[in-house]
């Protein structure tokens, strides 16, 4: 007999609609079965597992269009198991993975990997990025079109890709099949230092990384993208130029989607304090004017979408000397309720925040079913408390690394249980 499962008295939003009011949703098997203010009045179908969701939010399951899962190569990081526990337990309930793993994945059998060990592990949905250039080594490129035919939701290399003549193919190529070119936008010859050039790194004594890195890169990817007609998409922006420079993109029409992660939002250069490690990303923490560019960015729907950049490393690659430390921080469970943070604070429509978690960053993935309320769809959902105050504890994080750079951060909103295919994949304990 099919299971189903009826979320009663939720306020259901979809942001791909408009979608905003209380009602009830059903869930039969893997499917939404139906939803809508007074679906169940008269109670739920007999045999059916009731959730009580009064005071909770419904919605889509959150998208997430980049992050590493560890395997294969980097197991002590993470695996796709311990991925995919930390991703149920912030809500997402799909994720893009990057390919910049050892082996990389440049090839069919790598492709497999991924698609093999995320059924396994029977959890969230995990789609992986194929690498742009053979090896991430930016000199050749990959057999883009098998690779799309395999399943390669996009082609990246993680970071930048340096050399225009090899973008300018890259995009031309990835056109004639319908893909986009994920970029990393940092000039690597003027980003060789360890956090923002400023008055904070000459303080500290580390070396900067201008902003200027990711816009000159930025301006050139648009001017290559106009010459191609090729689909791009620039990754965490965290500048105030480059918020501009893409505003101006897409007024002129310019094919080019962007992203931004809590941290360009909710943190600034001054967070690096004395040498905290945890605190060195890339791009590096920005100034409190890039910051509310950022937020301004994502108001106004320049900045397309949210993503955790879920980055995680063990403590030997973080409890070193600054300059010696790896960049990146761990981020799914952090993702809802710093972006939480925005609507609590009046800075953006509760809305706007999902539309950029859930059917934006599906959309520019391509997975036109995910990330919206659909009947007949898939079942893919988080019920969370938008309200609900916590202090986030890295120790506790599901993620097998606790690199967090919000450890401590008191946050409101609360993921009460994700849900995938009908599954409930995670459930509050509390």
């Amino acid at each position: 007999m099919t299971h189903r499962t009826a979320f009663l008295n939720a306020r259901l939003i979809d942001p791909a609609t408009g979608m905003d009011a209380v009602g009830d949703l059903l869930v039969e098997g893997s499917r939404i079965a139906d939803f809508g203010p007074g679906l169940l009045a008269n109670g739920a179908p007999e045999g059916a597992e009731r959730v009580d969701c009064a005071g909770l939010t419904l919605s889509p399951g959150l998208v997430d269009l980049r992050a590493a899962v560890g395997e294969p190569g980097f197991e002590h990081n993470e695996t796709i198991q311990t991925a995919s526990r930390s991703a149920a337990a912030g809500g997402i309930t799909a994720l893009a993975a990057l390919p910049n793993t050892d082996p990389v994945i440049d090839d069919l059998a790598g492709l497999e990997f991924i698609a093999r060990r995320a059924r396994e592990t029977k959890r969230v949905k995990i789609f992986a990025y194929a690498a742009a250039t053979r090896e991430t080594a930016g000199k050749e490129l990959t057999e883009i079109g098998l690779l799309a035919e395999a399943g390669a939701i996009g082609f990246t290399d993680g970071g930048p890709i340096a050399d225009p003549a090899l973008m300018r193919r890259l995009l031309a190529y990835a056109s004639a099949f319908g893909q986009t070119i994920f970029q990393h936008p940092s000039e690597p010859r003027l980003a060789g230092g360890v956090m923002n050039a400023g008055e904070m790194a000459t303080r500290l004594g580390l070396g900067g990384i201008p902003g200027m890195a990711e816009v000159i890169m930025l301006e050139r990817d648009l001017r290559l993208v106009e010459m191609t007609g090729g689909r791009y998409h620039a990754a965490n922006i965290s500048t105030a130029e480059s918020v501009n420079v893409i505003r101006r993109a897409k007024a002129r029409g310019i094919r080019i989607t962007c992203d931004t992660a809590p941290p360009y939002f909710a943190l600034t250069e001054r967070d690096v304090g004395d040498y905290r490690t945890f605190f060195k990303l890339s791009p590096p923490l920005r100034s409190d004017s890039d910051r509310q560019a950022i937020v301004e960015g994502l108001a106004d729907g320049t900045i397309d979408a949210i993503t955790s950049d879920h980055q995680p490393h063990d403590q030997d690659s973080k409890r070193v000397p600054f300059a010696q430390a790896a960049f990146g921080a761990v981020g799914f469970e952090t993702l809802l309720p710093l972006a939480l943070e925005l609507v609590h604070k009046g800075q953006l429509p509760l809305s706007r925040a999902l539309a950029a978690l859930t059917h934006i960053p599906a959309d520019i993935l391509g997975l036109k079913s995910l990330g919206r309320l659909t009947k007949g769809g898939p079942a893919d959902l988080v019920l969370f408390d938008a309200d609900r105050p916590w202090c986030v504890e890295a120790d506790k994080l599901a993620s097998k690394s606790k690199n967090c750079c919000f450890d401590r951060r008191p946050v409101q909103g609360m993921v009460m249980r994700t849900v995938v295919d009908g599954r409930t994949v995670f459930t509050h304990a509390g």
